[in-house]
């Protein structure tokens, strides 16, 4: 079990209701279950949309069970962006 922090940008942030949260979790699955077990279905909608960096690390894998979690790290929580 890996503990680091959560960390949610632009819409996620508006859903989540905070900026970053610590998480307790082996996985990215794991750790995502955990923060919208709290949530409402706004915040899951925009999570289902989301991409994810770890450390950095662009996930590529859905579903993310497979996805290890470093102890120490960094999860970023992306949602789509609209630009011009």
């Amino acid at each position: 079990m890996a503990r680091g922090t959560i960390r949610y940008w632009a819409a996620a942030r508006a859903a989540a209701g905070v900026e970053a949260e610590p998480y307790e979790a082996a996985t990215l699955a794991e750790a995502l279950h955990n923060a919208l077990r709290a949530r409402d279905a706004e915040f899951a909608r925009v999570v289902g949309r989301s991409s994810f960096l770890i450390d950095g690390a662009p996930v590529g894998v859905r579903p993310h069970e497979g996805v290890l979690l470093p102890e120490g790290g960094t999860i970023e929580v992306l949602p789509p962006f609209a630009g011009g």
